[in-house]
């Protein structure tokens, strides 16, 4: 029975792929054809699973297209009618709280941005703050973190010296002492701060007894 089962399951698998297309053009980026509908919304830069969950409650509703359908086996108008929703999704009953750009600096308007469209938004909010040069500015400009991470031990850039641990300090220290041992008296080492001691001068010569 199980064997016959998965059988069937192969066979619609192929006649479904059969009749989809392989690769299917969305908001500027190639997707799957065997994807369904939600997880191919999932693959496009700017959308998130909870973003893709909604859209396809909304393309579900209104146009029709159910969210476990492969998005091979759509057609270019239902295609088109998906990008829609994705470029208006306050239009299309989506919440304002999901939208990733409220209160747009340049328009005002509460928008979601996808695809190129972010891209070149978050390029010019960047340009934006390091002509203002407000310290967000600074750290872009610099490639440091921005929202206030921690630097010390992670985001290094350029020439770093690590962090010297105890084993380590004692291990030197074991090392200079072996190697005194060998070759005479060890150093005194010198005070923290201060130069070498200047060495004494010698004792002025006796004046010469009058006769």
């Amino acid at each position: 029975m199980a064997e016959e089962k998965q059988e069937k399951q192969v066979k619609s698998r192929n006649e479904v792929s059969g009749s989809a297309s392989s690769i299917v053009r969305l908001v500027g980026k190639d997707i799957d054809g065997d994807l369904n509908v939600e997880r191919a919304l999932d693959q496009v830069k700017g959308i998130g699973s909870n973003m893709a969950h909604a859209l396809s409650h909304e393309i579900e509703a209104k146009l029709g297209i159910e969210r476990s359908k492969s998005i091979g086996s759509l057609t270019e108008e239902q295609i088109a009618g998906i990008e829609r929703i994705i470029k208006e999704p306050a239009g299309a009953g989506i919440p304002a709280y999901l939208l990733n750009r409220n209160k747009d600096m340049d328009t005002g308007k509460s928008m979601y941005l996808s695809g190129n469209e972010l891209i070149f938004a978050v390029r010019q909010d960047i340009n934006r703050d390091v002509n203002a040069r407000t310290w967000r500015g600074f750290r872009h400009q610099y490639g440091q973190r921005v929202r206030g991470q921690h630097t010390r031990s992670t985001g290094r850039t350029g020439v770093t010296v690590g962090v010297t641990k105890k084993a380590v300090k004692e291990a030197q220290a074991a090392a200079l002492q072996k190697d005194a041992s060998k070759g005479g008296a060890a150093p005194a080492p010198a005070a923290k701060g201060k130069g070498p001691a200047p060495a004494k001068a010698a004792p002025a010569a006796a004046p010469a007894a009058k006769k």
